[in-house]
């Protein structure tokens, strides 16, 4: 696959991947004797729960699962007063039913699902006065509730907090912090190679290899946001198709990029040099081997792409694959074309996650939206789904664009599923390309690599400030929001330490224009030599 087509897929790197707010549903039956627990999903900007069940207020559940809830003429005739109310999801919003429920003094409204566990997230403008619980809980869980604990259930909703610091944040900052610090050296070195005289016999392959690389100019940059844009808007239009062309793209571009990375590496191995004709073509034996290794991973990734318990593994070393060999391909020009392309990509999330929930119709931002696919909110369509026969085991498909690791101390939880701690690519690739310029600038300049280990350390600084900024917040964050201002201050602050804001700044068109200007001098200086001695 061509550039064009890595590009292409780039234009979802930096999507954030929104979670929503999980809980358990404590129900017990009429004597406490017997209790279960059940997943649920909430909006934790409209509800605050209690941490533990046992501050939690119980009240007697009341099945309505066969009615929509949509009307006041669906309330029994037995009232809802102090009652927690079950009915189905679809036919109206679900912020109708709770207005509804609240009217008729119920104290709790569950929505079954039949499609999993959506994300509630509406337009509560027109609703100040909505104050009752909201929570989703699937059907199949309502139907088996009461035939382990009888009719008379009463039922207490609660999420446990998560611990103020998982070791999982310990890994993600590892795996991206090596991954920057390891594409840019890698950078470094073909830019070694690429200012190496390349004898008669090396002309050919390393024209070769500087063609693999891409350069991103000014115009090419905002030209790319723009792409990124229009990409952005089609996914929320068309999610459900899109993502199966991200998912085969990714599929593509993480088997050739894990080829990239492995073969470099293979060069130093001395077995399997022998060669073979293959579509009239001189290849190595053990290129052959690598490129099958490479395509199995990738297509048993994408094959159980969905299975949450060991997939994830998987993913995250194709992701590293992915990252280190876009740091190493893509090449800023100077120091110019990074502060347009991290600057604009900063912008980018600032508006489409809290500028553009301004303009939805539910209030939620563009990037959530696609974030969370179209199992955020079952609402979204309009399509009733009351009529199924039995809960459909439905499995949404996620855009394959983020970093994921287990959470190692959320054990509580274990009833909605592995919870993970996300990073998207877009988080290591953008200020990775930096650390890279960084990188082949001590290259050219003879710098030590002063550049590049303090690009480096600032890349973990914003890790580490995302991290505590995560803690205190206690919700996502756009890492770029951080990694942006860390990683570009730190390098401006080195340039003008060293009095080369201008090389620095200019890159390879200073060096060029600079040689030219010497050149230039020397031949007026050789042309005025030779007239004094004429």
């Amino acid at each position: 696959m061509g550039s064009i087509s890595l590009l292409s897929l780039l234009l979802l790197l930096h999507l954030p991947q929104i979670r929503a707010s999980e809980g358990i549903l404590h129900a017990v039956d009429d004597d406490f004797t017997s209790a279960k627990d059940y997943c649920i999903t909430y909006n934790s900007t409209w509800t605050t729960l209690p941490t533990t069940y046992l501050n939690a207020t119980y009240y007697k559940m009341e099945n309505l699962i066969s009615i929509w809830l949509c009307s006041r003429s669906d309330v029994p005739s037995t009232g809802l007063k102090d009652k927690a109310v079950v009915v189905m999801a679809g036919k109206c919003s679900i912020l109708d039913k709770a207005l509804i429920a609240q009217e008729s003094n119920a104290k709790m409204l569950l929505i079954a699902s039949k499609e999993g566990l959506p994300r509630p997230s509406e337009n509560r403008s027109g609703y100040q006065d909505l104050t009752i619980p909201i929570a989703f809980v699937k059907y199949g869980d309502i139907s088996g509730m009461e035939q382990a604990l009888g009719r008379n259930i009463e039922v207490a909703l609660y999420s446990p907090s998560l611990p103020l610091f998982d070791y999982s944040m310990l890994v993600i900052f590892l795996i991206s912090v090596f991954t920057v610090a390891l594409g840019g050296y890698w950078s470094g070195l073909s830019e070694l190679e690429d200012l190496r005289p390349s004898s008669s016999l090396d002309e050919h392959e390393g024209g070769k290899k500087k063609d693999e690389n891409v350069t991103f100019t000014p115009l090419t940059v905002i030209l790319f946001v723009i792409i990124c844009c229009v990409m952005l808007l089609l996914l929320y239009f068309f999610y459900k198709w899109l993502v199966y062309v991200i998912i085969g793209v990714f599929c593509l571009a993480s088997a050739m990029s894990m080829f990239n990375c492995l073969s470099a590496l293979s060069q130093h191995i001395p077995i399997g040099r022998c060669r073979v004709l293959c579509c009239n073509k001189s290849i190595e034996v053990r290129l052959l081997f690598l490129a099958a290794f490479c395509i199995a991973v990738s297509v048993t990734w994408v094959v159980f792409r969905n299975e949450d318990r060991w997939i994830w593994i998987l993913q995250d070393i194709l992701g590293i694959a992915f990252c280190l060999n876009f740091i190493k391909t893509l090449r800023m020009p100077n120091f110019k074309a990074c502060v347009i392309l991290l600057g604009l990509l900063l912008l980018y999330d600032v508006f489409f996650v809290f500028i553009t929930p301004f303009f939805t119709k539910n209030g939620e931002s563009i990037m959530v939206e696609v974030a969370a696919g179209p199992s955020g909110n079952v609402e979204k369509s309009g399509e009733s789904y009351v009529e199924v026969p039995a809960e459909s085991q439905v499995t949404y498909e996620k855009l394959p664009v983020v970093i994921r690791v287990p959470r190692l101390e959320y054990s509580a939880m274990t009833l909605c599923g592995m919870s993970f701690s996300l990073l998207g690519f877009g988080d290591i690739i953008v200020p990775g390309l930096l650390v890279a310029y960084c990188r082949r600038f001590d290259v050219r300049t003879s710098s030590s690599s002063i550049y590049y280990v303090f690009c480096t350390l600032a890349y973990a600084v914003g890790m580490v400030l995302t991290f505590v900024i995560l803690m205190v917040m206690k919700m996502g964050q756009p890492a770029l929001l951080y990694l942006v201002p860390c990683t570009l201050f730190t390098s401006s602050v080195i340039a003008w330490s060293r009095k080369e804001m201008k090389k620095f700044w200019n890159g390879g068109c200073y060096e060029i224009m600079e040689q030219t200007d010497n050149t230039v001098g020397e031949e007026n200086i050789r042309t005025n030599e030779a007239q004094e001695a004429q």
